[in-house]
This record gives C-alpha cells, sequence and structure tokens, in this order.
C-alpha cells in the first residue's frame, strides 16, 4: 500500500481522534452528566419512566449524538482503512489481526 505524504497522515489521524473523543464525551455526558444534579447521571434502568422529560430528551440527544459519531468513525475506518486493504489483493489478503 502507497504511504501517504506525512500531512495527510496527520490529518488521518486528527480525524479518527476527533471521533474518538466525540464519541467519549457523549458517552460522558449521557452516562455521568445529564441529570446528575438530580441524582439521575448514571444508567437509568427501570428508572427511565420516572424521569422528566426534558432531560430524557437531553440524554437522548447525546446520545444520537454519539451514534453518529460512531457511524462515522466506522464509515471512515472503512472507505480509508478496510477498503484499501481490500482492494489491494482480494479478500484472500486482508486480515484484521
Amino acid at each position: 500500500m502507497k504511504k501517504l505524504p506525512a500531512g495527510f497522515q496527520v490529518l488521518h489521524w486528527i480525524i479518527i481522534i476527533n471521533y474518538l473523543l466525540e464519541i467519549g464525551y457523549g458517552g460522558y455526558m449521557v452516562f455521568f452528566e445529564v441529570g446528575k444534579d438530580k441524582g439521575e447521571g448514571k444508567p437509568l434502568f427501570g428508572k427511565a419512566g420516572e424521569l422528566d422529560h426534558e432531560t430524557m430528551m437531553v440524554r437522548r440527544m447525546y446520545a444520537n449524538e454519539t451514534w453518529i459519531a460512531i457511524a462515522g468513525l466506522t464509515t471512515y475506518l472503512g472507505i480509508t482503512e478496510f477498503l484499501p486493504r481490500l482492494l489491494k489483493g482480494g479478500r484472500r489478503s486482508f486480515s484484521i489481526f
């Protein structure tokens, strides 16, 4: 596989790190921060029905943002990392490990 110029490699890793930070931030906001002042800043399980509407909507928005970042990261890695490996030598030369 052809090596990218240094500038593109830096940009590639900035994009990946940005996605990872967004995933971490969204997960933190959903499970630890939103609703913390009401004692609801943790996984809700059965208490989800007792949560007020506004707090639930905020948690859902952060959860959606996190899922969008996960989908973006997997798409980006699929296009930039896995697809070139598949196209390089066919399926027989592709290995994740």
